[in-house]
């Protein structure tokens, strides 16, 4: 229509810098802030933008200032020897033997609530009071069969070498009348971690006069590479957390029948991560901190 034209426009529209908003993210707030990270807030306010932008650039980039994780390294002189025989048991674990792996479980609390726990309801979760009684700790030592799951337990009240020793003694009972073709008991190769329990003289006594166990320690500061570990935070989940335990007895007959119901339903654990692959994230770690 005659008459008619554009209005002035304002331009092109500012442009965001998402990676300088980011590098600012890496570098340490301020000491007169006096706080250890950086919020949205805080760094909108120092760089004039809004705290939508700043979230906006952390989201593109995967940063997360709020969260913080932790790692040990570990300094085994012997990292990639002990890594590479724990692995080759879990992938391929020698014939004619039995792979357990093995641990204790120490300090488990019996906690008592002071009130009766409310139980689910639809639109209600299990409530339970924030206080409780303590009535003592037990110990659960226990021996997985990688191959099928099942778990030998014993519940003691300490963990010292000589508890341990009483348990690698009901291992060889409960596999004793295990033997290959020939009729030869089979080999037990025990994975177990760097507790000092586990290298007592009279634990080390013991084994040599049983030479059928056969001994593999975990690296230091790696006690994750056994799957026993694996199978204590499954009955720490199941049975132990959400537990109400009026006496150390209570909590030992609840935990015996849950091994019993767990040796019911068992299933193998299936190791996945090769040694290459754990020795080039420890490698990794290695050389972005020096310091360990």
């Amino acid at each position: 229509m005659a008459g008619l034209a554009d209005a002035k426009r304002p331009g092109r529209r500012r442009s965001i810098d998402q990676a300088a908003i980011v590098a600012a993210t890496l570098t340490p707030p301020p000491k007169k802030l006096g706080v250890t990270h950086w919020s949205t807030r805080l760094l909108a306010a120092r760089l004039k933008v809004s705290a939508f932008t700043v979230a906006e650039a952390w989201r593109s980039y995967g940063i997360k200032p709020w969260r913080s994780e932790s790692f040990r390294f570990s300094t085994d002189p012997e990292l990639v020897g002990k890594v590479t025989d724990i692995v080759g048991l879990y992938l391929n674990p020698p014939e004619n033997a039995i792979v357990l792996c093995v641990d204790e479980k120490s300090q488990i609390q019996a906690l008592d609530r002071t009130m009766p726990v409310l139980p689910m309801q639809p639109g209600l979760v299990e409530r339970r009071s924030h206080d409780y009684v303590r009535h003592g700790t037990t110990t659960l030592f226990a021996a997985l069969e990688i191959a099928t799951g099942k778990v030998t337990a014993a519940l003691k009240p300490r963990h010292r070498n000589q508890e341990f020793l009483a348990f690698l003694k009901q291992i060889e009972r409960a596999y004793r009348d295990v033997v290959d073709d020939q009729g030869d008991p089979v080999e037990l190769h025990l994975v177990i971690d760097n507790y000092a329990a586990h290298k007592h003289a009279n634990v080390k006594a013991w084994l040599a006069a049983n030479p059928r166990f056969v001994i593999h320690f975990t690296p230091t500061h790696a006690s994750w590479m056994n799957l026993v570990e694996v199978w204590f935070s499954l009955i720490e989940r199941q049975a132990i957390r959400r537990g109400v335990f009026t006496s150390v007895r209570d909590l030992n007959t609840k935990i015996r029948a849950y091994i019993d119901g767990w040796n019911d339903r068992c299933h193998p654990f299936v190791w996945t991560k090769t040694a290459e692959e754990i020795l080039k994230k420890a490698k990794r770690n290695e050389i972005s901190n020096p310091r360990h």
